[in-house]
């Protein structure tokens, strides 16, 4: 049964130190519309830029997931995204007053109970969802982590975790997720470090947040577990949150050994590859989808000059995806370099405009409005394009201010990038 999307009914605060940093940063968390999904916002910046919650933002760090998107960057936010993903929470405007997520106790119940207590409602669409059909391998020296398809309908996890530190018993759980089993059996683990990795890790300026209630140190004779296995499980608590980038439930049985965040972050690009080619093939077909019939009642664009034939999706007015099926029919094909056919590139930028129009013209106070462009920055084209292609284009709403909105956008054919440009537009009465 598919599952519907689900946002808060009232928006939560909560205030606490980071772990890493040791600074305090305020968070509140309000709800979101539709396919939305989660946005992390640094109020503490000019014009409050913001980050998505997408496997395309992450950005390698020490021991920890961060978000970079331009000159925003949010980190540690695994333990908060586990919680959404735990408890299938998908859209959220998420304020932050500075770079780093508190740290709280150390575990994902913090977050839990604050979700909870802004109560949890369910939205009229449907989650997206990926039933994966092969399978999918990574491995990073002695960590591996192995993506299987599954008989069941939902994401079982299994750990097998192996610590170096002496007297640190191994351990290994599975688990079928569901918002119960998380939980009562992950959301409550706490980070973790090894008491010989301590004064290295504080030489490194990590931990200036961790204490020994929000952190457990292996091989210590003091240390106190809250629950059997807490290390392992807290390193299922991170799967998930990592997980959640992938911007999809997945189904699929997944078996970790050993990973982090890298191994986690590798596997999710391949997983994310896998889901767009499909998507991109029609195999997978989204609720926000698109025919041309419908974008034809929105754009006003005809033939030759209509360079969308098919919508992907649309999360609200945040992200779009589009196709462009480029066939030698092209009328350009008759002039534009018609011994070696190549789709012109300003013609892949208006494609790419056309889609950040129709994603913009979703946002309810520019309803009746024309999305106009007056620049583009940054333009790219890394390929060429040819009859028999399918050109994936993708923008994403970067900045809005008034009536001027800034889109970064791209275009790929079979995974291979051929286009990227950051297009401004602004909004114009009718």
């Amino acid at each position: 049964m598919t599952r519907r999307q689900h946002t808060l009914r009232t928006p939560v605060e909560i205030t606490g130190i980071g772990l890493h940093s040791g600074e305090e940063t305020k968070v509140r968390v309000q709800p979101a519309p539709l396919h939305h999904g989660i946005e992390f916002v640094r109020v503490d910046l000019e014009d409050a830029p913001s980050v998505p919650a997408f496997i395309a933002h992450q950005s390698p760090k020490d021991r920890r997931t961060r978000l970079v998107r331009e000159r925003v960057e949010v980190e540690t936010v695994e333990h908060f995204l586990a919680a959404c993903k735990g408890l299938g929470v998908d859209n959220l405007r998420v304020e932050m007053s500075g770079a780093e997520f508190p740290g709280i106790d150390g575990s994902a119940m913090p977050f839990v109970e604050l979700l909870e207590s802004g109560g949890i409602i369910e939205q009229r669409g449907a989650a997206k969802s990926f039933r994966l059909e092969e399978p999918v391998f990574v491995r990073d020296g002695n960590a591996t982590l192995v993506a299987l398809p599954t008989d069941g309908d939902a994401l079982t996890l299994q750990y097998v975790a192996s610590f170096d530190e002496p007297g640190v018993q191994s351990g290994s759980y599975q688990f079928d997720m569901s918002p119960e089993v998380f939980k009562e059996e992950i959301a409550n683990a706490r980070t973790f470090c090894l008491a010989s990795e301590v004064d290295h890790l504080k030489s490194l300026g990590l931990g200036k947040g961790a204490t020994r209630e929000n952190t457990v140190v292996l091989g210590d004779p003091d240390t106190v577990m809250r629950m059997e296995g807490e290390p392992v499980r807290h390193k299922m608590l991170d799967l998930v949150g990592d997980l959640s980038l992938l911007g999809s439930d997945l189904i699929a049985h997944v078996i970790a050994t050993r990973s982090g965040h890298s191994t986690n972050a590798e596997l999710v690009r391949r997983l994310l590859a896998i889901m767009q080619a499909k998507e991109t093939s029609g195999a997978i077909e989204r609720e926000s989808g698109m025919d041309i019939r419908r974008i034809l009642e929105q754009l006003p664009h005809r033939y030759p000059f209509l360079l969308i034939d098919r919508v992907i999706e649309v999360e609200g007015y945040q992200r779009a995806v589009g196709i462009k099926n480029v066939t030698i029919n092209e009328p350009y094909f008759q002039g534009h370099f018609p011994d070696i056919p190549l789709m012109p590139g300003v013609l892949q930028l208006e494609a790419m405009a056309q889609l950040a129009g129709m994603l913009l013209l979703r946002k309810l106070e520019f309803s009746g409005k024309l999305a106009v462009l007056w620049s583009m920055d940054k333009v790219k084209l890394r390929g060429g394009v040819t009859p028999g292609d399918q050109l994936r284009l993708e923008v994403e709403t970067v900045r809005i201010k008034g009536d001027i909105i800034k889109i970064k956008g791209s275009g790929s054919v079979s995974g291979r990038p051929v286009c990227e440009a950051d297009l401004m537009f602004t909004m114009l009465e009718d």
